[in-house]
């Protein structure tokens, strides 16, 4: 049977050795150029903001219109470009844009009725020399 109350020599020295290391822990303070964020694994304070713009200014949010769709239709319009309007059954309607407004377009068709027809309705549109296969 072994006795427990002593231990080996060995067994001694990897305890000490245990016992006498160091924790070692790399400064968390980066002043490098190049390093804007927190490094991986380290989290921001909540009252920690992103860097403000040099005039003080945040970022401006995106423009909640662009206006592209504006100038798409005035184009169409100007050039009297003959559209496929495709809704959202399915029908196509040939035909020009003669106004829109944000609800709406109007389109003039020749040899039929001209139609006022909801944006919401409307799938996609193309013109209609490019053909949609």
């Amino acid at each position: 049977m072994k006795d427990f109350g002593q231990s080996s020599p060995a067994e001694r020295h990897v305890e000490q050795d245990f016992a006498n290391r160091k924790l070692i822990r790399p400064s968390l303070n980066h002043s490098s150029p190049n390093h804007s964020g927190p490094a991986f694994g380290e989290r921001r304070d909540r009252g920690e903001r992103a860097p403000e713009r040099s005039n003080g200014a945040r970022k401006a949010p995106p423009p909640e219109q662009t206006n592209a769709e504006n100038f798409y239709y005035q184009k169409q319009m100007q050039s009297k470009t003959p559209m496929v309007i495709v809704l959202t059954d399915g029908e196509q309607i040939h035909g020009v844009i003669e106004w829109y407004d944000r609800a709406c377009i109007k389109v003039n068709r020749v040899g039929e009725p001209n139609l006022m027809i909801y944006k919401p309705s409307i799938r996609y549109m193309y013109k209609e020399g490019e053909g949609r296969g």
